[in-house]
């Protein structure tokens, strides 16, 4: 029974991927279950589309940006976090870890668009903005990898043994700490630029003509040619799962 239904479940997975992956090279898709003929011109046309080229460069500047964002906040505030949830509760930890389902993205780009599309911060539509909105969307992932590394971790002792001999705060915070968490950040890391570069919501409500993300002209092929769009979305497909790949190889390994 549950093997059946693991069967059904893988099915309904991995069909719509398989279709996309056959509609790719498949010639002409037009009232029929399936493509008719074999080509390789959609990926062609892919390469030689200048919207698509920029577009899949701005996701990944965007991608890298949020990143280095996440990477300079993440790691003190899950610090923080971890400490004060030992001193006073964690209340404000299970607030980071709800953060990213209690807030839907499109609650997020209404706010930004409201608060910056004033003329005292007119910013809507640059990529500064874009950077923010990505970065704030994606650190409570970062945050909550950390945090779950640092509880497992338990550097208490580490960090009282260097206090003894002198160290400060900050002393143990660099010597401790950040070496030990490098794997769980790598990773959450990953994870971070995986999430960033498949997402849709915020990037089409914050993003211009100028900056458009990868999904935002995904979307956009869908009303043209539908191999061209099939080969698009396998482009994205791989690349997030590249991601997601080395993001459990570095688990793996930790």
């Amino acid at each position: 029974m549950i093997r059946s239904i693991s069967v059904v479940y893988g099915i309904y997975l991995l069909l719509p991927i398989a279709l996309l992956m056959v509609g790719s090279v498949g010639g002409s898709w037009t009232n029929s279950l399936l493509p008719t003929g074999i080509t390789s011109q959609w990926y062609l046309d892919l390469w030689s589309d200048t919207s698509f080229r920029k577009a899949f460069t701005t996701s990944l500047v965007v991608a890298g940006s949020a990143c280095v964002v996440n990477a300079l906040i993440a790691v003190p505030l899950s610090y923080s976090l971890y400490h004060g949830a030992k001193n006073r509760g964690s209340f404000a930890a299970k607030i980071v870890s709800a953060m990213p389902v209690a807030v839907p993205t499109i609650t997020l780009g209404f706010g930004y668009i409201i608060v910056f599309n004033s003329d005292l911060a007119p910013w809507l539509g640059s990529m500064p903005l874009l950077i923010a909105a990505h970065a704030v969307h994606t650190l409570p992932y970062l945050t909550n990898t950390l945090l779950s590394d640092l509880r497992h971790l338990g550097l208490e002792r580490l960090e009282n043994a260097a206090a003894t001999l002198g160290a400060s705060a900050w002393q143990q915070f660099t010597g401790i700490v950040v070496p030990n968490l490098r794997q769980s950040l790598l990773s959450g890391l990953v994870m971070v630029a995986a999430i960033s570069i498949g997402e849709f919501g915020l990037s089409n409500l914050l993003t211009s003509f100028q900056n458009r993300t990868y999904p935002v002209v995904l979307l956009q092929a869908f009303y043209g040619a539908t191999g061209f769009a099939c080969a698009a979305t396998v482009i994205l497909l791989v690349l997030a799962s590249f991601s997601a790949f080395i993001s459990s190889t570095v688990v793996k390994k930790s």
